[in-house]
């Protein structure tokens, strides 16, 4: 299993031309001084390196018939701070900016083609999640919300606006939600969390550093786990109870993640209502909501 320890990331290259050097040619001029397990997943890599771009750090390892933490260790062997640089730099330097952007941009589109083809894609997204998604785990992690004694939110970067919009929904029911947006802050409370208690950790990748410190320490406290995240395979998915997964199809050139977060905001809507469908005191607490919300309104 990985471990924070394990992906600590490294100092900056202090050669600049080698910096500068296309990952490729780093991975190839490597190889010689690489162990077998690092030089599996350097072949992977080599063999199809646009294909890397749309993997896990789970799934890259499973390719390589090998661990994260040596994918982590061979990127940073070659200058690199992680695997999420790997990916991004490989798209980088494999795919013009159009595409980085989004796959079905044209450079020469006008703002109503790009509106359009964007617009078309994130439905398709919640088209695929809607036939996809695995509606046994939604119904599950709705039925740990209810039955937990408080619930903490895990998040960081693009997905914490997600995390603090389902506490603060969450709240709306009576359920005893919280989330935390300072990292360290974040990392101590999960570690506070108690048996019966749950942590839900909400990241795209599945792979951030922070987000899995905590779910981590929320594992050690005793506490429930639960994710929602866009790819089966990460290093998330391996230590949590419960993983709703949705959103990894949008091109991973695209470092934001929009669609990805679209899906998520989605799925967490759905989760809502299932849980205000069963939570005893979501009646009530909906209308205490309510009257609160009148006094701030015309």
């Amino acid at each position: 299993m990985l471990s924070v320890a394990d992906v600590t990331s490294p100092t900056p290259l202090a050669d600049p031309v080698v910096a500068t050097t296309p990952v490729l040619e780093r991975l190839r001029a490597a190889t010689a001084a690489l162990t077998p397990a690092e030089r599996r997943v350097a072949d992977v890599i080599l063999r199809d390196p646009v294909a890397v771009i749309h993997l896990s750090v789970s799934q890259l390892a499973a390719e390589a018939d090998t661990s994260a933490a040596t994918v982590i260790r061979l990127c940073t062997t070659i200058g690199l701070r992680g695997f999420q640089e790997l990916k991004i730099t490989l798209a980088r330097q494999s795919a013009p900016t159009t595409s980085r952007v989004h796959r079905e941009i044209d450079g020469d589109d006008d703002p109503a083609a790009i509106a359009r083809k964007i617009l078309g894609s994130t439905a398709d997204a919640l088209l695929s999640t809607a036939d996809s998604v695995d509606a046994a785990v939604l119904g599950a992690i709705a039925r740990t919300i209810v039955g937990s004694r408080r619930v903490l939110l895990g998040a960081v970067g693009t997905s914490a606006p997600l995390a603090q919009d389902a506490a603060l929904r969450l709240t709306t029911l009576g359920v005893a939600a919280t989330f935390v947006p300072d990292v360290h802050a974040q990392h101590i409370t999960a570690r506070m969390l108690e048996p019966g208690d749950l942590f839900f950790a909400i990241s795209h990748t599945g792979s951030t550093f922070e987000t899995l410190a905590a779910a981590r320490a929320a594992r050690e406290s005793g506490a429930a786990i639960v994710a929602l995240t866009s790819f089966a395979s990460s290093p998330l998915t391996e230590i949590v109870d419960l993983a709703l997964v949705a959103g990894s199809t949008e091109t991973a050139h695209r470092v934001e993640a929009m669609a990805s977060r679209i899906v998520h905001l989605a799925l967490l809507d759905a989760l809502y209502v299932a849980v205000a469908l069963s939570h005893p005191r979501s009646a009530a607490s909906l209308a205490l909501t309510e009257g609160v919300l009148v006094e701030h309104r015309f």
